[in-house]
């Protein structure tokens, strides 16, 4: 469902209504964390709705704790140029849970007027365009799992009860609040639980068109950040936040509009021509894309046997062990691919943005689809590719790749060389493939 979209007349009148006096201009960075300007409303629409709001380019190159690690394009000699946020005005949105506060997303323009290459919501933007010119209009999901925490972020409880309506009421009532925050940002809720770690939950939202997803998705995680905050406790999106408990997923679901109705509902129990092509795109794409989904030294480390999350690259049906779980019933409108490898702290835009490249290719050049997967795929995987298990495999599977090219050769260099400057720092503070340390934890697990 896609809610309505606003023109500059229907915000302001939703603002006049609201008593907003603040509107926040938002784009993404690369590491997936919303940043922007806070302008008050009379001059947000005076001005900044149509010209925008200036920001350094130092926000595309930014590590996750906005150190700035070599780059080649944007640098000390560059001298960090303005980069200018342009409204747009179809995103905004009311903060619900901050009253007085509305919301819009901005696309990044760089000094010649040309969209910003290093830009997340740019490097979507292309993919989607690359969809539609194939007749396909992307439908998209994503499920992110967290870690409700103390101040001090140890989980808020010490034992497991997937799914419970019993067990930790008490932390219901900070969810229960998080669903109403995120559904007052326009975000469809469908449902939350807890989930398979002590103090672990999810938190689902339906399916829109691509780019809003990612928008909801990165507005999602800010909102869960705010509200537990508000209740005195920390949330994290940390991939492995500890060593000895489940890691935190963003699974990504996809599907295809054609001529307004799902073009993979024709499946009869096993995928059909379409969706077979666009499943096994993601398949000759998953090496490269482990980048994408586990950008960090943390997030490969989910990537292990009886997780729950995919170790090598296969598919199959409505099997959790398999990385591209198709889910196919005759008829079925809510048809769709679910990628499973990514962590919490992807970049949605990213990710999205290389799995409907990946799909393209895959509609493009009329894959096959290996052999079906079933049954318990750590256990016996067969021939499958191993997925890579730390940074340094998957950024050697991204570079160089077809999927890197797809995504732009700046882009992709540029996120190489953020990647890079991680392996060198975790080599020096926490060298063990498989610990997550005190070193790791400060890194990650505020800003995640």
């Amino acid at each position: 469902m896609t809610p309505p979209t606003h023109t500059l007349e229907s915000f302001r009148t939703l603002c006049d209504e609201h008593d907003v006096h603040t509107v926040e201009i938002a784009v993404p960075d690369t590491q997936g964390h919303l940043r922007g300007k806070r302008i008050p409303k009379e001059r947000f629409f005076s001005a900044c709705a149509t010209r925008g709001v200036a920001i350094a380019d130092a926000i595309f190159v930014f590590d996750m704790q906005n150190d700035l690690p070599d780059n080649e394009f944007v640098n000390m000699d560059t001298g960090y140029l303005d980069t200018r946020l342009i409204p747009d005005i179809g995103t905004a949105r009311l903060l619900t849970h901050r009253p007085g506060y509305a919301l819009v997303f901005a696309d990044a323009y760089g000094v010649d007027g040309d969209l910003h290459s290093l830009a997340p919501r740019t490097v979507l933007a292309r993919q989607i365009d690359r969809c539609l010119e194939l007749g396909l209009d992307p439908l998209v999901a994503t499920e992110l799992e967290f870690y409700l925490c103390t101040p001090d972020w140890e989980p808020i409880q010490q034992h497991i009860q997937y799914s419970s309506l019993t067990d930790a009421i008490g932390a219901e009532e900070v969810l229960a609040e998080m669903r109403v925050a995120v559904a007052g940002a326009g975000i469809e809720v469908e449902s939350s639980n807890s989930e398979y770690g002590p103090g672990q939950f999810e938190l689902n939202s339906g399916p829109t068109d691509a780019m809003r997803t990612a928008d909801n998705t990165v507005l999602f995680k800010s909102i869960v950040h705010q509200v537990a905050v508000k209740h005195g406790l920390r949330a994290t999106f940390m991939p492995k936040p500890f060593t000895e408990q489940s890691g935190s997923g963003m699974h990504v679901h996809t599907s295809l509009i054609v001529d307004g109705s799902n073009a993979f509902a024709e499946a009869d129990h096993l995928p059909n021509p379409l969706m077979s092509c666009w499943t096994a795109g993601m398949l000759e794409h998953a090496l490269a894309m482990s980048l994408v989904a586990t950008p960090t030294t943390n997030g490969p480390k989910r990537i292990r046997p009886y997780t729950f999350a995919p170790t090598h690259v296969h598919w199959g049906l409505d099997n959790r062990t398999v990385l591209a779980r198709c889910v196919v019933e005759p008829g079925s409108s809510s048809n769709r691919v679910e990628f499973r490898s990514a962590g919490a702290d992807a970049n949605p835009y990213l990710l999205i943005a290389g799995l409907l490249a990946a799909g393209c290719d895959g509609v493009e050049r009329s894959l096959e689809l290996p052999a079906m997967s079933e049954g318990d795929m750590y256990t016996n995987p067969g021939d499958c590719v191993p997925l890579p298990t730390n940074l340094s495999g998957a950024i050697d599977a991204f570079e160089g790749s077809a999927l890197a090219a797809m995504l732009g050769d700046m882009f992709a260099t540029s996120f190489s060389s953020i990647a890079r400057a991680e392996v060198a720092l975790a080599a020096e503070n926490n060298p063990d493939p498989d610990n997550v340390n005190d070193w790791e934890r400060a890194r990650f697990i505020d800003f995640s």
